[in-house]
């Protein structure tokens, strides 16, 4: 049986690496992106060679930041079925505070980039009967946060991305959809007070926070067979925080 490939954009993030397992556990060989942290991925590698050894794990090394990142990807990646975009940061500030590099930055690591790098690996996602490209948003992409605008705008264009491209692809048995998790705790979450926290935690009504895995189960289910039939979607992982 051949080995699939899925590439993990971000695979060195806590949500990354949840990705990274989940993926793996379902016998994907992985490309796995990060951007510097090189120790969290020579761990990463090192449990996943030893936990699979009859899968592929390859690291590239690419700041999304950078537009010359996009080759560097594009070119180190061969064989392809599955791309999930786990990748980015957020932005805890006051739309008047807020620096044009640092709007210009979010729109380039969580939207523009990533839309380009969808274009370059395209051709390699058709050559499959099935395929799939899977974006990790927020819960602020469809409703929006108060001090933080300007990622609440990266990624509602994120969301809207995925519409449209699922769209453009579903002829070519390409699915493209989005998990937006609500808050999954985690050091993106750090900022937080320990007040704060609880505030947001009396408007979940499961009552407690995500994590991780959350997300990554989710992913690993869009990325399967089981979900070949579901496109253009967003799924929100939230504890019924938003709905």
């Amino acid at each position: 049986m051949d080995k699939r490939f899925a590439l993990v954009v971000g695979a060195s993030g806590e949500i990354g690496i949840a990705v990274s397992h989940s993926l793996a556990e379902s016998g994907w060989s992985l490309y796995l992106h990060f951007a510097s942290n090189k120790e969290k991925m020579d761990e990463l590698l090192t449990t996943l060679n030893l936990a699979y050894p009859e899968q592929e794990f390859i690291s590239i090394q690419a700041d999304l930041s950078d537009s010359n990142a996009i080759e560097i990807m594009a070119n180190s990646i061969f064989s392809l079925q599955s791309v999930v975009f786990a990748q980015g940061h957020s932005l805890y500030k006051g739309l008047e505070e807020t620096a044009l590099n640092e709007i210009q930055k979010l729109f380039q690591v969580h939207i523009e980039h990533p839309m380009f790098l969808v274009g370059k690996l395209s051709p390699k996602l058709r050559k499959h009967e099935h395929s799939s490209i899977i974006f990790v948003g927020s819960i602020w992409g469809e409703t929006g946060a108060s001090y933080e605008v300007a990622y609440s705008a990266a990624k509602g264009a994120q969301h809207a991305f995925v519409k449209a491209y699922a769209k453009e692809v579903a002829m070519q048995k390409t699915t493209v959809n989005v998990v937006a998790p609500g808050f999954i705790d985690t050091k993106m979450n750090a900022h937080l007070d320990e007040e704060s926290r609880n505030l947001i935690l009396e408007e979940i009504p499961s009552g407690v926070f995500g994590n991780p895995q959350d997300v990554a189960n989710v992913i690993a289910f869009l990325a399967s067979e089981k979900a070949y039939y579901i496109t253009g979607q967003i799924i929100r992982v939230n504890g019924g925080w938003y709905i």
